[in-house]
């Protein structure tokens, strides 16, 4: 198994086509028509690929923007689109790309990861490195039209770390708060 990373617009064509296959199989409803960007480039969407030889088993998408927080600037990522194709789940390789994602973050020299899952996943994503953010509510969409992560009938629980010392010296100020993540209409909750 081999890991590759692209900037979302420079997936080889091969490749985007099984991804989308997976995302199509994952999410029919949600997904972009037509073969565009899922995400918005303002995002810096770069998607991380699990290859066995030429076939994708597992994808996902890590976001990025600046976020300010209780009166604070942080650079912030997040995953998206998590999926691994139906007839390889169960093998850990989901984890291993979620896990090689979390190394990514850290490398990059982000002060906090945050996203969020639905609630049955959340043992999942901790087998992974990532940690709950005890209370913390995502507020997507935009602020003249926020989406936020406890919407009634969302059973969303947020996930992250904290990766710089700046992140880490603030986390607490992340734990039961509102954070105003704002990534768009496109993505609306990453």
């Amino acid at each position: 198994m081999l890991i590759r990373s692209f900037p979302e617009p420079d997936i080889p064509s091969d490749l985007l086509v099984q991804v989308r296959d997976l995302q199509q199989e994952a999410w029919p409803a949600h997904t972009a028509p037509g073969g565009g960007p899922v995400h918005d480039p303002a995002l810096s969407p770069r998607s991380m690929l699990l290859l066995d030889e030429d076939t994708v088993v597992a994808a996902l998408d890590i976001l990025s923007k600046p976020v300010t927080h209780a009166g604070r600037r942080f650079r912030a990522a997040g995953l998206s689109t998590v999926v691994t194709r139906k007839a390889s789940r169960g093998r850990g390789h989901g984890r291993h790309l979620v896990r090689a994602a979390h190394e990514a973050i850290a490398a990059a020299g982000f002060d906090v990861a945050l996203f969020t899952c639905d609630r049955p996943l959340q043992g999942f994503y901790e087998s992974a490195g990532w940690q709950v953010i005890p209370g913390a509510v995502l507020v997507g969409g935009t602020p003249q039209a926020p989406f936020p992560s406890d919407l009634p009938g969302f059973d969303k629980v947020t996930m992250g770390d904290f990766l710089s010392p700046q992140g880490r010296a603030h986390r607490l100020s992340f734990h039961h708060a509102r954070i105003d993540l704002y990534p768009g209409e496109i993505d609306r909750l990453w």
